[in-house]
């Protein structure tokens, strides 16, 4: 959480839309300059002046539901500080030539309903012992 004076005055720089917004998201104030919007719509955020170190960079996630993996992989670099370009400056993340990336990203749905679930064909091999009790006489 920031201090009152650095929430108004990125109150001012922002505006009261986007600082609503922020803190319902993120739960701070920020404002900074807009680096690029992703294909998914996510927009990335960088502000060197203002803020602590380590938190120059943020994303504005466009769903809803803030999951990490709804970030690219270029972006995910940019974000958490592994390459100082974002991607759409860096030559090789634009003509995407990796061999090992894979032509769309795929977000994680674990625990989602999209999740992927086993469906096993084999018979079982140790079954469940049911008691069976006779009568008394």
């Amino acid at each position: 959480m920031s201090t009152i004076l650095r929430t108004i005055a990125n109150l001012r720089k922002a505006g009261v839309k986007d600082a609503l917004h922020q803190m319902q998201h993120i739960g701070d104030t920020k404002a900074g300059t807009l680096v690029a919007t992703d294909r998914f719509g996510n927009k990335y955020y960088e502000n060197l002046q203002d803020e602590l170190p380590l938190r120059t960079r943020w994303v504005d996630y466009k769903e809803y539901e803030e999951d990490p993996s709804q970030i690219e992989p270029g972006w995910h670099a940019w974000i958490s500080y592994m390459v100082d370009k974002p991607p759409t400056q860096d030559a090789l993340l634009e003509t995407q030539v990796r061999a090992w990336e894979l032509p769309e990203h795929r977000p994680n749905l674990t625990m989602s309903r999209s999740a992927f679930k086993t469906y096993s064909t084999v018979k079982p091999k140790l079954n469940a012992w049911a008691p069976v009790m006779s009568p008394r006489q």
